[in-house]
């Protein structure tokens, strides 16, 4: 058996560009596993406030560190951009915005949105 060599070779991450609707997409999965690791963090603070003075104050010196503090802001950012790509869902389940240009537009909305609501929160916590 003879292998043809002008057979095209599929494309991988390395050729092929997703569009930004794809991207989009693979955040909203990538957000959705971070919030439910990051549940565990929220157990953590809930078990620390219930356990009294000694264990808070513990909790407040674990979240201090400034890595503590990417991974809580970057729960937030995650929860909104969550939050926002669902209403997006909701709308396409209503059957509207399947156009081309009106994905791409939703789509830079949804980032724009939930980057906007993490500022918020930050500036207003």
């Amino acid at each position: 058996m003879a292998i043809n060599s002008n057979r095209p070779v599929s494309p991988h991450l390395q050729v092929y560009k997703l569009p930004l609707t794809g991207v989009i997409s693979i955040l909203h999965r990538m957000t959705g596993v971070l919030l439910s690791v990051g549940l565990i963090l929220i157990v953590y603070v809930l078990y620390a406030v219930a356990g009294g003075s000694n264990t808070y104050t513990a909790m407040q010196d674990f979240m201090r560190p400034v890595l503590m503090q990417v991974i809580y802001w970057g729960f937030i950012y995650a929860l909104f951009f969550h939050l926002c790509h669902g209403v997006r869902h909701i709308i396409w389940d209503a059957g509207k915005s399947f156009e081309r240009d009106t994905l791409n537009r939703y789509a830079m909305i949804e980032l724009g949105s939930s980057l906007v609501l993490t500022v918020i929160t930050f500036l207003f916590v």
